[in-house]
């Protein structure tokens, strides 16, 4: 005859483990899809493994999200609002707030490495994503850029941003071993090249920089900003119409 801790596990006490039908909701999936995606990556993220997470049917997510994509769309989101919604004022230099937005941009990567790639590629269409669109806008108007400009300048700026900011992430990405001899490559590797094949490397090898040294960010957002000031002030001054 069975225990009393044997019956414990039975099939009835695993029912009654299951989550209530109607306590599930967006904040709370997002929650679990957000444990998922960030300790095992977003292939993991399947709404069988969300079931598994919250003691739920899967089939009870479809309730709140139609599918997979939605789901890390709206994850996607609502971690740039935690990381820095309501962050984004104005400072008064269309320089200052460009810049300010791309370091933003950049630690909130480089706070979610495992996600990097989708949010660097996907588009939320959401208010945070909008947020950010109208910001980075209004800078560039305010630098001078006409509409036409200014919307290439957003793309090209933001384009500038998100892979930077994502190739940096995705080294964290990586197993610790891999980034370490990735690491090492720049002390090692290339201080051992033949200086007649390789004279620049040579010479320079105890400068070399990896790609996670943030000097390369900051460098690469001064370059744009640079160059969005010289376009301004190489426009050909439009001559005033005369008073009648």
């Amino acid at each position: 005859m069975g225990t009393n801790s044997d019956r414990s596990v039975g099939p009835a006490s695993q029912k009654r483990g299951r989550r209530a039908r109607d306590s599930l909701s967006r904040a709370i999936i997002l929650e679990a899809a957000e444990k998922i995606a960030t300790s095992e990556g977003l292939e993991s993220l399947t709404f069988q493994a969300l079931g598994k997470e919250l003691s739920a049917h899967p089939t009870s997510i479809y309730r709140h999200f139609r599918d997979k994509d939605e789901l890390v769309l709206e994850l996607i989101d609502s971690l740039r609002s935690r990381s820095y919604g309501g962050n984004l004022q104005k400072t008064g230099s269309w320089r200052d707030d460009l810049r300010l937005i791309s370091r933003h941009v950049r630690e909130h990567y480089l706070r979610y490495p495992q996600l990097a790639f989708q949010m660097a590629a996907r588009t939320t269409r959401r208010p945070m994503e909008f947020a950010n669109v109208e910001f980075a806008l209004d800078a560039l108007l305010r630098a001078g850029l006409s509409p036409d400009e200014a919307v290439l300048h957003l793309r090209a700026f933001g384009n500038v941003v998100r892979s930077l900011s994502s190739m940096e992430a995705s080294l964290l990405a990586l197993d610790a071993e891999t980034r370490k001899r990735d690491e090492l490559a720049w002390e090692v590797e290339y201080r051992q090249l033949p200086a007649e094949e390789y004279p620049h490397i040579a010479s320079l090898a105890g400068q070399l920089t990896g790609v996670g040294d943030p000097r390369i960010f900051d460098l690469a957002i001064e370059l744009i900003l640079d160059a969005i000031e010289l376009h301004v002030s190489r426009r050909p001054v439009t001559p005033a119409e005369p008073e009648h």
